[in-house]
């Protein structure tokens, strides 16, 4: 999930975090509605992508935090 799926949730996050910019600095509403409907478009996109990928892990519920495990001595 690291190679390709991170890359569209850091650019799904950076487009949305420029709606917020541009809607708060009173840009043309066009501007704002075209990045707003860009916005959900990538957020689509990147559910369905990190939804797709190839990701697996050993870790379950009973591991709690990933950097500490505390279902496990391991």
């Amino acid at each position: 999930m690291k190679d390709r799926s991170m890359f569209w949730v850091a650019f799904t996050t950076l487009i949305l975090v420029l709606v917020t910019l541009v809607a708060s600095m009173d840009f043309a509403f066009k501007w704002v509605f075209f990045l707003t409907i860009l916005g959900q478009t990538f957020l689509i996109v990147m559910v369905l992508r990190v939804l797709k990928s190839d990701y697996t892990t050993q870790k379950t519920f009973d591991d709690f935090y990933e950097d500490y495990p505390i279902g496990r001595n391991s």
